[in-house]
């Protein structure tokens, strides 16, 4: 049985007020009759009739069509009236006519009123208290399933362990001893000025030793891998929950956590405090030679002075502040990528939102050590 092809719809105007509709007006056949209306000129203050006797199709297209015609149609002449159109094509065209009808009723309420200071400070207090709930509800998930690879450690996934060791850790070195090496330069020939007014070029040991490896190394470490790393935890998770792969993977038995998460968060407890070790060596070395240059302390003076000033104590305390700082800075990525929904845009802002709130709490977490170590006399 072969089916008859369907006439493109059209109208005609047999009188100056009377319009007639004929062919098929279904998503196939309208064509471009929308445009055409569009320029159908209507005296105004007159009653015009549409016969639509001759349709032979009709579908919610073709009825939409028709209603923004009568609507257009009330509006220029004051009165429209269509005859003759099928029963069945009448119920669609009222159908039609309610959706939109509804749809023009119903507007969002902030488009309608726009909130004021009030309001929009009690909507972004809401956020941030919802945020930061579900925050420690991903902590304390992401604690139990560490837990179980804890009680289980056959579940422990060693290949995308050493992956994030590799990509988070050693591709990170360039930048991390880079940043760190001009650093203890530029902390060095801050401080050479004033300690040439005074004779006391030797103390530039002193201030680089213990503002590198006490504050400055472990800042600047944690605050590249959470701009470098963090944001890339966030984009990949991202981009996985926009194209609905941790549901697929929920759906075959694998643990998005144990999957994506748990790794990532061993990895960097490993690298973040090597890559601290390595911004200690440079950024002494830096300042090193900076004191060289500028102070004419001999290399053999600097690394005297610096091992009996520097104590161990100092080089700890800026090792103990990497572990804290990877644990926020895996977090927080991670929370932002499952958090994220819809479509591009959601990945590009909530991956924005890892590197902001992860630096942001990273310079918290520092400040607090400080408060902790000087109560502590360290």
């Amino acid at each position: 049985m072969t089916q008859t092809p369907a006439t493109a719809a059209r109208f005609t105007r047999t009188k100056p007020l009377e319009l007639a509709l004929s062919g098929s007006w279904t998503v196939r056949g309208i064509g471009r009759i929308d445009s055409e209306l569009e320029t159908l000129a209507v005296p105004s203050g007159v009653a015009v009739v549409i016969d639509a006797s001759r349709i032979d199709a009709f579908d919610s297209a073709g009825a939409w069509i028709v209603h923004k015609l009568l609507h257009r149609l009330h509006g220029a002449s004051g009165q429209a009236e269509i005859r003759d159109l099928r029963p069945e094509f009448v119920r669609l065209l009222d159908v039609v006519g309610q959706e939109i009808a509804q749809q023009a009723s119903t507007s969002p309420p902030d488009a309608v009123k726009p909130l004021n200071k009030l309001e929009s400070l009690g909507r972004g207090t809401a956020d941030a208290l919802e945020q930061g709930v579900a925050l420690l509800a991903f902590v304390g998930e992401s604690s139990l399933a560490l837990s179980g690879w804890i009680a289980h450690p056959a579940r422990i996934r060693w290949r995308p362990i050493l992956y994030n060791i590799r990509s988070a850790g050693f591709d990170a070195l360039p930048i991390v001893g880079l940043l760190s090496f001009l650093l203890g330069v530029v902390v060095a020939y801050q401080g050479a000025d004033q300690l040439r007014q005074y004779g006391a070029n030797i103390f530039v040991a002193d201030l680089v030793g213990l503002s590198m490896l006490r504050e400055f190394a472990p800042l600047i470490t944690a605050i590249i891998v959470a701009g470098r790393s963090g944001s890339a935890y966030a984009a990949q998770i991202g981009s996985m929950a926009v194209s609905e792969e941790i549901d697929a993977m929920r759906t075959i038995g694998i643990a998005p956590l144990e999957m994506l998460v748990l790794p990532k968060v061993i990895a960097l407890f490993i690298a973040l405090p090597l890559l601290t070790v390595f911004a200690d060596v440079l950024g002494v070395f830096g300042g090193m030679i900076m004191a060289r240059a500028q102070l004419a302390v001999s290399y053999p003076e600097f690394l005297d002075r610096f091992a009996k000033t520097v104590s161990v104590t100092a080089y700890l305390i800026g090792i103990s502040k990497a572990p804290v700082f990877a644990a926020i800075i895996v977090t927080v990525g991670c929370f932002q990528g499952f958090r994220t929904h819809g479509g591009a845009d959601s990945v590009g802002l909530q991956t924005t939102r890892s590197v902001v709130q992860s630096i942001f709490l990273v310079i918290v977490a520092d400040a607090l050590f400080s408060v902790a170590f000087s109560a502590l006399d360290l």
